[in-house]
């Protein structure tokens, strides 16, 4: 195949794939798509497509398998794409490292836009040297300040933390067990006032009105992401 950037689509149901390919293709995204997990990892690791859209339910296995084996050494995008709607599911497949969760009936509008942001994520500057712009938020990842409205923001050690923590993946869901193992270590996965009680002081800083955020978003049940834009 050629060596040019493309979607991969992991999925068995035809008609969905058949949907999918051509939805993609008309928004001008180069589609392969793939019915088994074992093909899966194979394309991936040899032409690292620029993101997977994956289901979860394969012919030779749990996609959530193709989620661990990719982390192992690849950070590019993935969205699962699912039946299953369960919280406790989407929460196993974020903390696998899934970037996205969209359960099935979606609609191709929603899953397009969750493929942008995904996109963007990937192509913004690396963290360690750079800022990261989102409206009026800067978050200087080299000396470690942040300033709203070109103005300062004092953070608690364990603020900036959790900020810098959103920042490496803008868009990217984090878990509440992975906030809290990042920020405060894995015996404190099962703290989660720790993480109320930090994110909402944090918010409280950074949002004109913290019951309707601008910056952190909150999954429900699920976890927090910062905005990609």
């Amino acid at each position: 195949m050629s060596n040019n950037p493309y979607i991969l689509i992991v999925e068995d149901d035809a008609e969905i794939k058949k949907f999918l390919q051509s939805s993609l293709q008309l928004n001008g995204y180069t589609v392969i798509c793939v019915t088994h997990l074992e093909n899966a990892k194979h394309h991936f690791a040899r032409f690292k497509p620029l993101l997977t859209i994956l289901d979860l339910n394969l012919p030779d296995g749990d996609g959530a398998e193709f989620i661990t084996s990719i982390r192992s050494y690849s950070d590019l995008p993935i969205i699962v794409l699912s039946a299953k709607q369960s919280e406790q599911e989407k929460v196993r497949c974020f903390d696998l490292g899934a970037d996205d969760y969209l359960a099935k009936p979606f609609g191709i509008q929603e899953l397009l836009a969750r493929i942008r942001v995904s996109l963007k994520r990937t192509s913004m500057m690396s963290l360690r040297d750079d800022v990261y712009l989102a409206g009026a938020l800067e978050i200087h990842m080299a000396n470690q300040t942040v300033r709203l409205n070109s103005q300062p923001v004092h953070l608690s050690p364990i603020e900036f933390k959790l900020l810098f923590q959103l920042a490496q993946k803008p868009g990217k869901v984090f878990t509440h067990r992975q906030l809290l193992s990042a920020v405060w270590g894995s015996e404190y996965v099962d703290e989660l006032h720790y993480l109320r009680i930090h994110m909402g002081r944090l918010r409280a800083r950074l949002e004109k009105n913290p019951a309707t955020p601008q910056y952190i978003l909150t999954e429900a049940g699920i976890g927090y992401r910062l905005a990609a834009n």
